[in-house]
């Protein structure tokens, strides 16, 4: 079984620092296998944004924590016009990650994380067809029998925020095909600021068995109708259990935990859990 940490959306430069000083306890006292930042580490990647959650990152690597992270498209100089076309992602790479596409194998569990963000869209990410072949061909060579985990800033789903509904990632078609071919388990992401749990076949016929976990923001002040959060996620054989700690104020609280099996090609909530709280 594998425990992750799924934070998102940290926004250093316009984040919390209480709450961060939370969110770091909070990982210390899990002791994940691995924590998964899906992106917008930063408010608008600046230098000094840059280095505020490279501190962040070294905090938990010194506690011995392995990190996993994605761009976001607050990665991606907004304002700086050459930098944003040229080297948009010069500053993430130095301070981050040099690879934008990191592989974490654990026991039981393969996570990939591809970068959506883009230079030309200022809010939407977009996924290429290098990058499909490159989930493909990725898992090919992974263990058939671990639970595959895709990692991305933005959802690569439609799904409802409130009485709206955000934007798929751009050419998300091309990505429902390498998820459903690659067989993908789970798929976490961030962007929109509020945690949500579904089933991808709930969500398009054609998609895969995939366990599609949205992450609130984490540390930033900017919330969006939920206060900020974030998930842990515990995989085990043809299960997983997903719990999202809400910021209360003062500490981090569980909000809600939900079991979640694999029968066949889709996700059901196992009902044994929902009898037992009843």
């Amino acid at each position: 079984m594998a425990r992750l940490i799924h934070l998102s959306d940290l926004h250093f430069g316009a984040h919390d620092p209480a709450i961060v000083d939370a969110v770091e306890q909070q990982v210390n006292e899990a002791d994940p296998d691995l924590v998964v930042i899906s992106g917008d580490l930063t408010q608008r990647a600046k230098t000094e944004q840059f280095q505020q959650a490279c501190r962040f990152l070294e905090r938990l690597r010194d506690n011995a924590h392995d990190v996993l992270a994605v761009p976001g498209n607050h990665d991606v100089p907004l304002y700086d016009v050459l930098r944003r076309f040229l080297s948009p992602l010069t500053r993430y790479m130095r301070y981050i990650d040099e690879t934008l596409c990191p592989l974490f194998e654990l026991p039981g569990a393969i996570v990939l994380g591809i970068n959506t963000a883009r230079s030309f869209t200022f809010k939407d990410g977009r996924i290429s067809r290098e990058q499909t072949d490159f989930i493909r061909k990725t898992f090919e060579r992974t263990d058939p029998q671990a639970m595959r985990i895709l990692v991305t800033h933005h959802p690569l789903f439609a799904l409802p925020i409130g009485e709206e509904v955000a934007r798929a990632v751009g050419r998300s078609e091309l990505a429902l095909d390498a998820i459903g071919e690659a067989g993908v388990d789970m798929l976490l992401a961030g962007h929109n600021h509020q945690a949500s749990i579904h089933s991808a076949k709930d969500l398009v016929t054609r998609a895969g068995p995939a366990l599609v976990i949205q992450a609130g923001t984490a540390t930033s002040t900017r919330v969006r109708e939920q206060p900020q959060s974030f998930n842990r996620i515990e995989t085990g054989e043809n299960s997983a259990t997903v719990t999202v700690f809400t910021w209360r104020g003062d500490e981090f609280a569980d909000e809600d935990t939900q079991r979640f099996e694999q029968r066949g090609d889709h996700w059901c909530v196992d009902q044994r859990e929902d009898e037992a709280a009843l």
